[in-house]
């Protein structure tokens, strides 16, 4: 065979002249290199890894002994970061969390009006520990065999009390003499305002055992029903040579316009000195109706506070092809009225994780956690792509500016050390429009193809603890191509 004749050469079927064949023989050869030097050295060079986590640690929960904590206190999702954050307490000290008390009235600072609702009138005991077990574990206090063998932790608060000065206390009472006791109960603040010291994968393990009970799983059911066959309805009125199917898609929007919401934002965009919290109406409308790639007409449900809401005009202004819809059009307020306003918000947050579409304010912990599942769903299934329209179940934060006035394209950063971004918002989120340099939920420049090489992203005493390897973040598009596998490959040479 002649030189001139090398161009022709194929390798698994690709000609070697073209750039991806040339980026696939590079791999093999990098892994036959990993294979050959790799046990020498003991470097995990091609391990695709979120960063620190404690899922694969094995914790010997010893049912015998248990946490207890405070009444877990205000809105749906911000309990559900405070339960997370008692049971990951609990797991770190090796002991069961008894089941906490939540709150099913919202009041911020009347705590004696707070209506106390036990765990499992909203989400499944059996449940949760069939899903977490050898993670995390509930218990009741039934087990409890002496109530009064119990130890007093106070939790700390304030300036001088640090997340290492937390995390060293913590360390303290998960050994003797504190050990020996039954029960220890932290007094103190809500579990949400303690210290963080979990990654976000920690966090969705447990939110992913966080089941609704069958009755409010029901009411959602009744809602979604309700928006597919009213959407298929008003889609007929608009065009009855529109192919309706008989599940209907929709988007979900958060709406984030309550009085409340408003007051909160506009203090905070002070504080901050941001001006991407607040939006107003008119902005959402408009920037959900210029979703690229968004088909009409498209059924839009609005999943907003009623009660605390200021401007009922809210199916109006709409861009031609949307139709909106909300409880009072869907005809299910008895639905959400007979519950109190905990089982209401568990209802909306359960429709809108549901929703084929769903566009929320990266500010809004209810948004932040919605995004965190529809992340962590399409993961799980191995979804090439989780922004935009070609994902399975694409997010948008109406109050960042995307592509073509339009929202921008939402995932979460699983590889995040803390929910930091997600308790208190965020202005930089994973998905980005191409439209720019893109940021890291945790506010770091995002390097190229959201790849951090070693320590980067990481805080404190971790960075120089950072394993050598790649932390593969959320990203738009396809993640493994030839081009980005070598991509991944020159930027770690």
């Amino acid at each position: 065979m002649g030189i001139s004749n090398c161009k022709h050469l194929r390798f698994c079927g690709l000609h070697l002249n073209s750039l991806a064949s040339k980026c696939v023989a590079l791999v093999v050869i990098a892994l036959v290199l990993r294979a050959v030097f790799l046990p020498m050295f003991n470097k995990n060079l091609f391990a695709f890894d979120n960063g620190p986590s404690t899922l694969k640690r094995e914790f010997r929960i010893e049912k015998t002994k248990f946490l207890e904590v405070p009444q877990i206190i205000w809105g749906l999702n911000n309990q559900k970061i405070a339960f997370a954050r008692a049971a990951l307490t609990a797991r770190m000290l090796n002991r069961a969390l008894l089941m906490p008390s939540m709150s099913a009235s919202l009041f911020y600072k009347e705590v004696d009006l707070l209506q106390p609702i036990s765990f499992d009138k909203v989400f499944q005991f059996e449940k949760f520990n069939s899903l977490c077990k050898g993670f995390v574990q509930l218990g009741r206090y039934s087990e409890v065999s002496n109530h009064s063998d119990v130890f007093k932790l106070q939790k700390r608060s304030g300036r001088r009390w640090t997340v290492e000065k937390d995390l060293d206390q913590l360390g303290q009472f998960s050994n003797n003499p504190y050990h020996r006791y039954e029960i220890i109960q932290i007094v103190g603040k809500n579990p949400f305002l303690w210290h963080d010291h979990w990654p976000v994968k920690d966090y969705a393990k447990i939110f992913e055992c966080l089941v609704l009970v069958e009755e409010i799983s029901r009411e959602a059911d009744k809602i979604v029903s309700k928006i597919r066959e009213i959407g298929s309805k008003e889609i007929r009125k608009v065009g009855p040579s529109q192919n309706v199917v008989d599940s209907v898609p929709y988007v979900a929007v958060h709406m984030r316009i309550e009085r409340d919401w408003m007051i909160h934002c506009k203090k905070l965009e002070q504080r901050s000195n941001i001006s991407e919290i607040c939006s107003s109406k008119e902005e959402i409308l408009e920037r959900v109706g210029n979703i690229v790639g968004l088909k009409t007409p498209a059924v839009i449900y609005l999943a907003v506070a009623d009660t605390l809401l200021e401007d009922d005009s809210i199916l109006t202004g709409w861009k031609e092809g949307l139709l909106p819809l909300e409880k009072k059009k869907l005809g299910v307020v008895e639905v959400y009225e007979k519950h109190p306003y905990l089982i209401q918000s568990a209802i909306d947050y359960e429709v809108c994780l549901r929703s084929d579409v769903f566009v929320g304010n990266s500010f809004s912990t209810f948004s932040s956690l919605a995004v965190l599942d529809r992340t962590q769903k399409m993961i799980k299934m191995g979804a090439r792509n989780i922004c935009g329209m070609e994902a399975k179940w694409p997010s948008y934060s109406y109050n960042l500016h995307g592509e073509s006035r339009g929202p921008r394209p939402w995932a979460t950063n699983m590889s995040d050390l803390n929910l930091q971004a997600i308790s208190y918002g965020g202005k930089f989120i994973v998905a980005d429009d191409g439209g720019g340099p893109a940021e890291a939920a945790n506010g770091l420049p995002r390097l190229p193809n959201a790849i951090g090489l070693p320590g980067h992203g990481m805080q404190g005493n971790l960075h120089a603890a950072a394993p050598v390897n790649f932390m593969l973040k959320p990203v738009c598009g396809p993640l493994f191509t030839p081009i980005r596998l070598c991509n991944y490959l020159f930027e770690w040479l």
